[in-house]
């Protein structure tokens, strides 16, 4: 007894010393099919990272409501094929012309707690890209604000020309709203494409609609596929589970953006219950050993969402919306 005693003691001394060696606001959780993510956590916010298959957030949460999309039927997927990477993804592009990157996409990654409230993730090298990625989180003490940070590392022997391209899969059916700044180069403030072919100059859908100064998203168009050239730096959306996820990013009108269209921005709208929100960073030419890093800002809001038939009211959201870029830019 006395021995059982003694293991249990020990026991339970290990797990105490563990708990207090993790820095403040981070741990270990077995989410989604995976064993082991990361976890960032305060009062209010979760986030839960994927480092087993494409370094991707599988949970972005404000008071328990997770604002990320994850299909049910991908849980634990190992990412060989490179389907089923639902999540909080990122990539690197331009679209058209870079290799596959299934190493990068959905390979396997790396993870590390950084300090408190911060984690790192890093992927595999990629010879087809000839880069590694870094992404870094750092998610606020009190409040739901996380930085996200992603570095493109040339680790090959010749020139890359890469830019970051963020894919985040949020809870779809919601409503998107981008600050329409700067001259844009397209006629009706964005473009859509049709196919993999055809990029439409002047399209016009009756579920898109520039209302006071804003590119108003309000369901599936007739393809799901958006692009602007704003230079706002930031936009937002509201979820029908009554959160208003922002992104605040640099979108700089003096950087040359390598996308076809010349994109700082891009959404992706189908009609599933998922909508993707991407930012998009200019052209990084990368010396062989240079690195390049892009910063967006996340923030969570309870907001509801409007009844059916009805607008969402847009000085509500801007109220909501410039405290959030006030404080960031401190």
């Amino acid at each position: 007894m006395k021995l059982f005693n003694s293991a249990l003691l020990l026991a339970l001394f290990a797990s105490t010393s563990l708990a207090q060696d993790a820095p403040k606001g981070t741990g270990r959780v077995d989410f989604f099919g995976y064993q082991g993510c990361i976890k960032l956590e305060n009062e209010t916010t979760r986030v839960v990272l994927c480092h087993q298959a494409g370094g991707r957030v599988l949970e972005y949460s404000l008071n328990g409501t997770n604002l990320i999309y994850l299909d049910p039927e991908s849980a634990g997927a190992s990412g060989k094929s490179g389907r089923g990477m639902t999540g909080g993804r990122f990539d690197i592009g331009p679209e058209q012309i870079i290799p596959r990157r299934n190493l990068l996409w959905s390979g396997e990654w790396t993870a590390e707690i950084t300090g408190p409230y911060s984690a790192r993730m890093t992927s595999q090298y990629d010879s087809a890209t000839g880069v590694r990625l870094i992404r870094d989180f750092k998610l606020s003490s009190g409040s739901s604000a996380l930085d996200v940070t992603q570095t493109i590392h040339n680790q090959s022997s010749e020139e890359k020309q890469w830019c970051h391209w963020s894919r985040t899969f949020a809870v779809g059916k919601g409503i998107v709203l981008v600050p329409l700044v700067g001259q844009s180069k397209y006629p009706n403030s964005y473009v859509m494409y049709e196919g993999s072919n055809l990029i439409q100059m002047r399209p016009v859908d009756e579920q898109i609609k520039i209302r006071n100064g804003y590119l108003e998203i309000t369901g599936a168009p007739k393809f799901p596929k958006l692009g602007m050239d704003t230079t706002a730096g930031w936009f937002t959306y509201l979820a029908p589970n009554d959160l208003l996820f922002t992104k605040q990013f640099n979108a700089d009108p003096n950087r040359i953006y390598n996308e076809v269209a010349g994109l700082t921005m891009s959404i992706w709208y189908p009609d599933r219950p998922m909508v993707e929100l991407e930012p998009i960073g200019p052209r990084e030419i990368l010396a062989p050993g240079e690195k390049a890093s892009f910063t967006e800002h996340w923030t969570l809001h309870k907001f509801p969402f409007p009844a059916a038939g009805k607008s969402v009211e847009l000085n509500k959201i801007e109220k909501v919306v410039k405290s959030i870029l006030r404080k960031n830019r401190r």
